[in-house]
């Protein structure tokens, strides 16, 4: 009854083993870059222009706004400046076409 125990447990071993995904760096390397991607960059790039000395917390990217002639990225930033934290959004609007930025609005958050 023992042996039958033992062999019991190491098939179930081996069967949840094989169901099992694996995870591996390369899962992960394979996914694309957003296409936001270097708008978000450009976002973080303004926020340390506008506060040098801040450090940023955190990103999220609140989506695409498309125009008659332009695309706005909308990102929001939580920036931490001088012990104060507060929230940043950025608004990249841009010429789809040629990725040519029209303009680059910034306002901290009321809260």
């Amino acid at each position: 009854m023992k042996k039958l125990m033992v062999s019991f447990a190491a098939l179930a071993f081996l069967t949840a083993s094989y169901s099992m995904p694996a995870f591996t760096e390369q899962t992960f390397a394979e996914r694309p870059e957003p296409a936001y991607a270097k708008w978000g960059r450009l976002a973080m790039k303004t926020a340390k222009e506008k506060y040098p000395s801040a450090k940023i917390l955190d990103y999220l990217h609140i989506g695409r706004e498309k125009k008659a002639k332009t695309d706005i990225e909308k990102f929001k930033l939580w920036v931490k400046d001088g012990g104060k934290e507060f929230g940043l959004y950025i608004d990249i609007e841009f010429d789809p076409k040629t990725d040519r930025v029209v303009r680059i609005n910034t306002r901290k958050s009321s809260n």
